[in-house]
């Protein structure tokens, strides 16, 4: 039994890949003032193992404002002013820290827990223990936005897990998944009987094999064939009001990939989908720092705050 009852039904997860800068965002350091401009002293750097930076390094202190917000006085940066309104429903957690500090092994060790390649995800866990209450769309949903991805597909496989718990991936311009409509000339009641036929053919050769990933494939066919009627009520947001179209900032730009996302993931729960991942891909800053950081909290911080805002509401 857990030590809490269970509330939780569904997981949006916000994955900015490429590791956000957290001393310019929500990690205040203000001693490093001190050594702006300077090398560390060396008994701090002692059996400092870094991967691209020399210990002798000139310290880079942050050049942004923080105040503290919410009756928790959480620190949050001027980068993150929708992020700030909601700071009394947010858990922030500042010691996190690991032995990975490439982005592959890192992005590994959050989703796996190993930096070895080929274990299952968090969103496939989540998927193969609580099942899914989606019917027509599938249990585990990747959204991607920005570019310059790192870890990929290793962040939502299932593993050694059947492939049914993987993540889909929906594509974020066309149709959200490829082949989703059938061929010119096909219609739906065709359509299901040339699956009726692939099924058969796959049921028997599961029962001579007992491979599941034969099961897998069944799954995938006639998920595919409910997604052709529900995808298109899902994408349409013409029954959302003009005032929550303007709090994700779907109807403007830079906002309006991400927040198609994050309302993409609340449509999603509502409809049964366990595990929602959105990946923004734009947050590896080697130079320009300030404004690289600038461009995509720009881009992210209505969107994250609304969804907040939007689920609590709900």
């Amino acid at each position: 039994v857990p030590p809490l009852p269970a509330k939780a039904k569904n997981v949006i997860f916000l994955f900015m890949e490429g590791a956000p800068s957290q001393m310019d965002l929500f990690d205040p350091k203000p001693a490093l003032k001190k050594y702006h401009g300077h090398s560390l002293p060396p008994s701090l750097t002692k059996n400092l193992q870094l991967a691209f930076i020399k210990p002798t390094a000139a310290v880079l202190a942050s050049t942004r404002e923080f105040k503290r917000y919410g009756q928790c006085g959480m620190e949050l940066s001027d980068l993150l002013p929708h992020t700030a309104t909601c700071a009394d429903d947010i858990c922030l957690v500042r010691s996190m820290h690991s032995e990975a500090f490439n982005h592959h092994p890192g992005q590994l060790l959050l989703f796996t827990g190993s930096i070895q390649p080929g274990r299952p995800t968090l969103g496939a866990w989540s998927l193969y223990g609580l099942g899914s209450e989606a019917k027509n769309l599938p249990g585990f949903v990747v959204l991607t936005s920005g570019s310059g991805t790192s870890g990929g597909s290793d962040n939502f496989s299932s593993g050694f897990l059947p492939s049914t718990y993987a993540g889909t991936v929906f594509r974020n311009t066309g149709d959200p998944i490829l082949y989703l409509k059938n061929p010119a000339g096909i219609s739906n009641a065709t359509q299901r009987n040339r699956l009726d036929v692939l099924k058969d053919l796959n049921q028997e050769h599961f029962m001579r094999e007992a491979d599941v990933e034969i099961a897998s494939r069944i799954h995938s066919y006639e998920l595919a064939f409910r997604m052709q009627a529900s995808s298109p009520e899902l994408l349409d947001f013409s029954k959302e009001s003009p005032a929550t179209l303007e709090m994700y900032g779907v109807n403007k730009e830079p906002t309006k990939p991400y927040a198609t996302n994050c309302l993409l993931a609340r449509r999603m729960v509502e409809r049964g989908v366990r595990f929602v991942m959105l990946m923004h891909a734009s947050w590896d800053h080697h130079s320009e720092i300030n404004a690289g950081l600038t461009k995509q909290c720009g881009i992210t911080d209505q969107p994250v705050a609304a969804l907040i805002k939007d689920l609590k509401q709900r």
